[in-house]
Parts: structure tokens; C-alpha cells; sequence
């Protein structure tokens, strides 16, 4: 949608002046008419969208089946409301080597060796680790999308570099533990002591952290609603069988931590619908979770207009879903990052919250769904007693707004302060009183000192 900007009068002309007809003795395209007092409100337009208050997209954590489905498509829920469980033997394997591990970590403190450290030899886990990364590159190259296929070729490099930083530095520990226990053997032995204690209170860290990260997956092999809303499902890759490029980047060292980029989406109609037996793979889409309890309007407003924009504002929406149906809104907050459109102008986001809606024959509108597409007038300035004049009898000259008085018969420049300007009628500040005879039509055909009646 385009952005639009129209400001609008809500008094017509005839109301705020009474015009007089044209006589002999003037220009047949002047005619003037008396200053009067009447209502004035400036209106901004711009284009909106309608929003949820909140939502939240929640992902398989691991591998696995889907076990049970709790909800349905467009199903309400609450906060902690169990929608779904996945059965994970990957996950819970994962949980049982973590513990293993945790138990089998010496404690801190432990009687050092009176032996040589022996060197570690990772020829073998070299070779089987390169095989996985060279697998994965294959897997990448196979990406249709070619900047989700540059991503991860990135990713795999990272995880490459990661894992032979890694074999570096241990080969490096090994060789400095046993140049110190060859070197002075008593001088070395608190150290040395001391290192191996710090090296096994953090292998002893990370096992636990390993459990504990192990654990929460299992945990989260249920998934519940994190806050009330409507529920749409998911589809999944249908995956299940471990040899997807994610897979694989997931069994690489150093891969495990790190965001992955995510592969193009099929849309509506790519990946199977989720339900119960569903095969996933670690983070497909099972749920999202709207919150409509309170629905927002996202509006763009031109950088001419925003500075009129204030929190509180009052709006009137149209959706060109519901024609016919006006619905309300408020001012809630005022972005401050541009955003820059098709025609080269600068907009400026604004929130508003959404209120209740009628049609013009007084009966209750629908509720609007997230997504749909709206017009905002924001009501920016009024004036309900202004001293006004037509927007036609204004004439711009220079930064100055002029209007042509008449006094004694004779035409008078006046330079204007203007306030409210809406599309048929502005406030005029300063520069006019109420009685004032001023020429509202043909303005910019009058010069100083032309007669007029």
C-alpha cells in the first residue's frame, strides 16, 4: 500500500463564511466573503497494518516423532497449556551420555600421577571428523537457495576452524604438562598440581553444563503455550532420519552453539502438516501462538506529518477487509528509525492500539484478524472554536502564508500565523479577527491596492 497524507476539515465552507456574489465591478474569478468563528481539526492519513499483541513460533528442540497433538488449528489456549509432545530417543540418548559423562569426571582435588603424561594421538578422530565436515559441505552444496547455501558453507568452515583451534591447543597442553613434569620435577609439582586441578574443576563444569543443556531438551520435548492465544500449526520437514545438511552441522564440533542459518521456507504448501506420528527435525515448526487479546495497528506516517504525531492520539481505521466499518484507535508510541519508500520520502513507524469497530448503520464490526491492511486518520490537531478561513484563501509566498483582506474597498496583503489545517478550512492564529471581509476565491489573481467591493 502506498503512503498517503491528506489533512481534512470537518466544517464545510458555507458554514464558516458567508460568501458574496459577484458584481459588475469585480473580476468574475474574485469573490470575498466575512471571517466567521467554527470548528477545525487536522487529520493525518497514512497506511497501517493490523498486529497481534504478541506471538511466538515454537520448534522441535531435537529429532524425533510427534507423540501426542493436544490442539487443533485455531484451537484457544492458556499460559502452560501442554500443546504437544515429541518422542526424541536421540534426545534422551544425548541425556544418558551427558550424566555418564558428568559421573566419570574426576573430582577436583585428585591425587596427581607420578607418571609421564602419555601424548593423545587423534589420527583416527581426525579422519572421522573430517569425513563429517566433508559429508556436510556435500549436503550445503545440494541448497537450492544460494544465500541460505553460502551460509552454510560458512557456518561449516567456522565449525572446521573451531574443531583444529581445539586439537591445536590440546596437543599444546599436552606437550607443556609433560615439558614440566620433565623439567625440575620438584619446583613443578604445586603447579603442575594446581593446573590439573583448575583442567579437571572445568571438565568437571562442562559435563554438568552438558547435563543440564541435555535435560532441558528432554524438558522441552513437551511444549507448552508460553501465554494465552489462538494456535496455528505447524509444518514440518518431515525429517526423521538424521541425514539433512542441519543434521550433520549438528554433529560437528564446534557446530553446536552456533546459529544456524535456516533453509528457505516451502510456504503453505511445502512440509507435512503436524500431527500425531509426525517424523520432525530439530527446529520445525510445531505451533505458533498468537496473542489477540489486544490488537495493534502499525502505521507509517510521511516525515511531514510525524512531528504531529503525539502518544494519545485518537484515530479512525478503515480495513479494506470490513468496507463500510470504522474502527478506533489510539496512539501508544512513536518509532525513531526511518524507513524509506518506493518514491524515495521517509516514513516513521507508529503504534496504536486498536479498539472496537461499527458500521455506518450503528451495528458492531467484525473483529479484524493480524495481517489485514488499514487505513489510520490520526485526529493531530483541533480547534473547536477557531477563528478560520478557506483553505483557498490562503496564498503561500515564500516561508509566509498571505491572505488578501479588504479595507475601505481596497485589497491588503496579510501575513498569517496558520494552526490546524484541515482539507477545506485552516485556524488562523494571527494576521485575522472574526468580521474581517478577506477574498476567498481567486486569491492569487489580486494584487495590492485592487479595488474590490
Amino acid at each position: 500500500m502506498s503512503r498517503v497524507t491528506l489533512r481534512r476539515g470537518i466544517a464545510p465552507l458555507l458554514v464558516l463564511l458567508t460568501l458574496t456574489g459577484c458584481t459588475s465591478e469585480e473580476p468574475s474569478s474574485v469573490q470575498v466573503g466575512d471571517v466567521r468563528r467554527a470548528p477545525v481539526t487536522e487529520v493525518v492519513e497514512a497506511p497501517a497494518t493490523v498486529g497481534a499483541r504478541a506471538s511466538a513460533t515454537l520448534r522441535s528442540p531435537a529429532q524425533g516423532t510427534i507423540a501426542k497433538l493436544y490442539v487443533r488449528e485455531g484451537d484457544r489456549v492458556r499460559k502452560g497449556d501442554i500443546l504437544a509432545k515429541i518422542r526424541s530417543p536421540q534426545a534422551q540418548s544425548q541425556l544418558e551420555q551427558a550424566r555418564q559423562a558428568s559421573k566419570m569426571a574426576a573430582p577436583a582435588g585428585a591425587a596427581m600421577p607420578s607418571v609421564r603424561l602419555p601424548s593423545l594421538d587423534t589420527r583416527a578422530f581426525d579422519r572421522k571428523v573430517a569425513a563429517h565436515f566433508a559429508k556436510a559441505r556435500k549436503e550445503a552444496k545440494k541448497v537450492e537457495d544460494a544465500r541460505a547455501r553460502k551460509q552454510l558453507l560458512q557456518a561449516i568452515d567456522l565449525a572446521q576452524q573451531q574443531h583444529k583451534a581445539q586439537t591445536k591447543a590440546l596437543a599444546t597442553v599436552t606437550t607443556q604438562l609433560n615439558r614440566s613434569i620433565n623439567g625440575i620435577l620438584s619446583g613443578v609439582t604445586s603447579g603442575l598440581s594446581s593446573s590439573m586441578a583448575s583442567l579437571q574443576a572445568a571438565s568437571k563444569s562442562q559435563a554438568k553444563a552438558a547435563v543440564k543443556a541435555a535435560e532441558s531438551t528432554v524438558k522441552s520435548l513437551t511444549i507448552k503455550a508460553p501465554f494465552g492465544g489462538v494456535v496455528t500449526l505447524g509444518r514440518v520437514s518431515g525429517g526423521g532420519g538424521g541425514g539433512g545438511v542441519e543434521s550433520l552441522l549438528s554433529q560437528l564440533p564446534g557446530g553446536g552453539g552456533q546459529q544456524l542459518p535456516s533453509l528457505p521456507s516451502g510456504g503453505s504448501s511445502g512440509g507435512t502438516p503436524v500431527a500425531t506420528g509426525v517424523p520432525v527435525s530439530a527446529g520445525d515448526t510445531i505451533v505458533t501462538v498468537t496473542d489477540v487479546s489486544t490488537l495493534l495497528l502499525d502505521a507509517d506516517v510521511d516525515e511531514t506529518d510525524v512531528l504531529l504525531v503525539k502518544k494519545g492520539v485518537k484515530a479512525a481505521v478503515e480495513l479494506d477487509a470490513v468496507p463500510g466499518a470504522t474502527y478506533t484507535a489510539v496512539v501508544t508510541g512513536i518509532g525513531v528509525t526511518p524507513k524509506e519508500g518506493t518514491t524515495g520520502g521517509v516514513s516513521y513507524p507508529v503504534r496504536l492500539t486498536l479498539g472496537d469497530g461499527v458500521f455506518d448503520d450503528g451495528s458492531e464490526a467484525p473483529t479484524p484478524k493480524p495481517g489485514m491492511s488499514a487505513v489510520t486518520r490520526l485526529t493531530v490537531r483541533e480547534s473547536p472554536s477557531a477563528v478560520s478561513a478557506p483553505a483557498s484563501a490562503i496564498v503561500s509566498s515564500g516561508r509566509e502564508s498571505v491572505v488578501w483582506a479588504i479595507r475601505n474597498g481596497v485589497a491588503e496583503r496579510r501575513v498569517v500565523k496558520l494552526g490546524a489545517q484541515g482539507d477545506a478550512v485552516v485556524e488562523v492564529l494571527s494576521g485575522l479577527s472574526v468580521g474581517d471581509r478577506i477574498v476567498v476565491k481567486g486569491a492569487d489573481s489580486v494584487r495590492q491596492g485592487q479595488r474590490l467591493p
